[in-house]
């Protein structure tokens, strides 16, 4: 039995599997083929196994936690089981590490994706340096405000991929501009790149692009037409149809809610605690579940419910849990969580927030920072933020419709 022929050739159809669109069967067969590579203890079979995903990835949370942790312990042991020399595998591995460590709030992923970047650069190796510029990007979420990194990590992306033939790298890249291109409500520029993403998409039979390039649409809709609000929520239940159909539950738990409760926000409506009463927020139900009760007036389970709210993962959504940290705390009147949330918000004011996920916005970051200046008494502040709101709000409504 040729072993290591047959966990190869599971991989590459893995690998087929993932990038036409059949993520669960993906994740199915890549976890038996690494359990089987490490029965072997052969550690240069496993690390071949592990690193034969070499599949891009946009989204900062797993689709499966409890395969992402048995692939980072795989990961972990073949590391200290081969020689720490600067090999290419070495690198895959590292990029490895840091592709299904995204979202922690550790360093451990952040590490990874530095050494097996630096190892790219120095091998001169295109298609594992685009390997590793995927990592980095998983990880570059450690403070608020970091969109410029992310924006560099996708321009490279696409130079590098273009120059060499790496399609699915070159889609990544045009994703990564989508998104930081809306952060700033570049509508504009993130039409082009959005463009480019599906072009490519339709003529490599990539069909998952159209997910993301979807909810895009509804983002742009619901930011630049600010007096088409129904057609953005329609816009965004028909992205979430295509979301489930997908098999991406990392991506689609609570991510429709989430979507129309920051339409609302964003237009500075009342919030109808009842009518999201029974609402399945998923994995943002931490931060989203405060902000309804303080609106239904239960002040004090509110405040009980914001200090349980747990640190936030270092993802695409991050900023747009800050801001309802932040509209929680101006509900409350809780001075202490408003300064807070002012100064966590600060280095966004020139963007929307939550845009840079390239899937939902709460509205300019500036109209957030006002209300928190205001609350903290400190109007000149405030009456600066009106006017960068205002800007904000103008540069989006320029790119005009679709």
């Amino acid at each position: 039995d040729d072993v290591p022929g047959r966990l190869e050739a599971v991989m590459g159809m893995v690998r087929g599997l993932a990038v036409t669109g059949d993520l669960a069967g993906a994740r199915h067969h890549r976890a038996r083929a690494i359990a089987d590579a490490e029965r072997w203890d052969d550690p240069e079979l496993t690390a071949r196994v592990i690193t034969a995903f070499d599949v891009p990835a946009v989204w900062t949370r797993n689709d499966d936690e409890e395969l992402a942790r048995q692939v980072v312990a795989a990961t972990e042991r073949t590391l200290a089981a081969l020689p720490t020399d600067g090999t290419a595998l070495r690198s895959r591995l590292l990029t490895t590490l840091a592709l299904e460590s995204r979202g922690t709030t550790t360093d451990v992923g952040r590490r990874a994706a530095a050494e097996a970047e630096a190892i790219a650069r120095r091998l001169e190796d295109p298609a594992l340096l685009a390997f590793a510029l995927n990592g980095r990007f998983m990880h570059a979420f450690g403070r608020p405000g970091s969109m410029r990194e992310r924006a560099t990590i996708g321009a490279e992306l696409v130079e590098l991929a273009t120059a060499e033939g790496l399609v699915t790298f070159e889609v990544l890249g045009h994703l990564i501009l989508v998104q930081t291109h809306a952060a700033r409500a570049e509508f504009t520029a993130a039409d082009a790149h959005a463009d480019a993403a599906d072009r490519l998409a339709d003529r490599h039979e990539i069909p998952l692009v159209g997910v993301f390039t979807r909810w895009y649409a509804a983002l742009r809709l619901a930011a630049a037409e600010r007096d088409r609000p129904d057609a953005a929520e329609a816009a965004y239940g028909s992205a979430a149809a295509d979301l489930d159909r997908a098999g991406m539950p990392g991506l689609a738990g609570g991510l429709l809610p989430l979507a129309l409760l920051a339409l609302r926000i964003a237009r500075d409506e009342p919030i109808d605690a009842d009518a999201w009463a029974e609402t399945d927020w998923g994995p943002h139900e931490p931060w989203v579940r405060p902000l309804l009760l303080a609106a239904a007036g239960r002040g004090a389970e509110a405040a009980v419910a914001a200090a349980a709210v747990p640190e936030s993962p270092h993802d695409l959504l991050r900023e747009a849990r800050l801001c309802l940290s932040a509209r929680t705390a101006l509900a409350l009147g809780d001075d202490a969580a408003t300064a807070r949330a002012y100064r966590e918000l600060l280095p966004l004011a020139d963007e929307l927030v939550g845009a840079g996920s390239g899937l939902l916005s709460f509205g300019p970051v500036a109209g957030h920072l006002a209300d928190l200046a205001t609350a903290l008494g400190r109007p000149a502040e405030a009456t600066e933020h009106r006017r960068q709101e205002r800007e904000i709000a103008t540069r989006a409504a320029e790119a005009g419709p679709a």
